[in-house]
């Protein structure tokens, strides 16, 4: 089916109904996947995707956003238009793209068919009218509670999917920690398909990067700097409210600094409320900053909710952190925040449990035992992006594409602009 070509084709398609997490992983892995060789060409709904710089041989299609209402029910995120027709043209789109772009690589993430069986079409096209394309799905190192996949699975069938329709499937996460062949229950004939590649590192940021943001914001050394952060902002209300009642609580014993990011997708009334209360208290607030791993690098500690990118971020600047997951409508928060705190890489509060006492606890806490976190972040291994590269290698091989020098184009950082 492929022409002959110099330049090795991937087409991603990341699953954005709402928040940051799910553009943010596809564009670190593009930008590590690109070469003077290779496009990547990403399918996404996210409504910022336009603000991200997207570096040379990578670039998107904007399909039309959908936001979950449901489990069952999805609406436009922009246009008036019926779930039903919003799902034909993003079904459609996705289609037309793949038959145009011929990839050698399609890299699915998290949702196995895509929103509502939107990409089936385009797996089974690949499958009958382009055999050496490959098929890959990506999932993150946990997706929930193990008992709701099992079911939700074996309802839609994703086994058979998983085993028909898909050459690889790509863990972002170690084995070691959370193993998605027994908490799903996968059978056994796909075994030999699952990769386990690690969790997914950031560029590490130049030490001078900590010293220029922390001056940016008058922060001086001897400070102790927390940065609040709860991803797109969407469900990030509670987190910051918690760390603002703390302050209430204790108006002049609180010893650090804080910036918080309230997050794009947060409600604009909410937002302005947060940010007159942080005011009270000297606490700067920022609705989205485009280059977060400065400010991760230069604090601390975090204060999250610990969704994976967030936490890949964290582990890559080796900052200490203090997880608040959120509990619904998925568990995969708090079940990634105990594996790790597990693994001593991080503290969490449950959600339901944060009263301003034991918040500001573990955070005086953690700040005294930052080293003892720091050391242990240092020996976690974040494998994820060289493993990839490995299997992209592999399936060059045997797309018959032999193998250029890879870092012919300057890596970046798959930030927004």
């Amino acid at each position: 089916m492929h022409k002959e070509s110099a330049a090795y084709n991937i087409l991603m398609y990341s699953h954005d109904t709402y928040g940051l997490g799910h553009i943010r992983r596809t564009m670190a892995i593009a930008n590590h996947l690109r070469d003077i060789n290779t496009n990547v060409l990403i399918l996404t709904g996210s409504p910022i995707a336009g603000r991200f710089h997207f570096p040379e041989q990578v670039d998107f299609v904007r399909i039309p956003g959908m936001i979950k209402k449901t489990n069952e029910d999805y609406q436009s995120l922009s246009i008036r238009i019926e779930q039903e027709k919003a799902l034909s043209i993003r079904t459609n789109i996705i289609l037309a793209t793949a038959r145009a772009f011929q990839p050698h690589l399609f890299i699915v993430d998290k949702e196995p068919l895509g929103l509502k069986k939107e990409v089936l079409p385009t797996l089974e096209w690949l499958k009958e009218s382009s055999p050496s394309s490959f098929a890959i799905l990506g999932l993150r190192d946990i997706l929930d509670d193990a008992e709701v996949i099992k079911k939700d699975w074996q309802q839609r069938g994703i086994y058979s999917y998983l085993d028909r329709l898909y050459d690889e499937i790509w863990v972002y996460g170690n084995q070691s920690i959370y193993d998605p062949i027994e908490m799903y229950k996968i059978p056994g004939q796909i075994h030999s398909k699952i990769k386990f590649t690690g969790y997914i590192p950031r560029k590490k940021l130049n030490p001078q990067t900590k010293v220029s943001v922390r001056k940016r914001y008058r922060i001086l050394e001897d400070d102790s700097f927390i940065l609040v952060t709860t991803g797109g902002g969407g469900d990030g209300y509670e987190v910051i409210d918690h760390y603002l009642a703390m302050h209430d609580y204790y108006p002049t014993s609180l010893p650090f600094k804080t910036i918080i990011i309230t997050g794009p997708f947060m409600p604009k009334a909410k937002s302005e409320e947060l940010e007159a209360r942080a005011k009270i208290h000297g606490i700067k607030t920022i609705p989205f900053d485009p280059r977060l791993e400065d400010l991760i690098a230069a604090a601390d500690m975090v204060i999250s909710m610990g969704g994976y990118n967030t936490i890949c971020e964290i582990l890559t600047q080796q900052t200490p952190a203090l997880i608040i997951p959120r509990e619904t409508p998925r568990k995969e928060q708090l079940i990634r925040a105990t594996r790790l705190k597990n693994e001593g890489l991080l503290d969490f509060i449950p959600f339901k449990e944060v009263t301003p006492q034991l918040l500001r606890e573990k955070i005086i806490s953690l700040l005294s035992n930052r080293r003892h976190y720091v050391e242990a972040i240092k020996t976690f291994d974040l494998s994820g992006l060289d493993t990839m590269l490995a299997r992209l290698t592999h399936f060059k091989a045997k797309n018959g594409h032999t193998e250029q020098q890879h870092d012919a184009i300057p890596r970046q950082q798959e930030e927004c602009s």
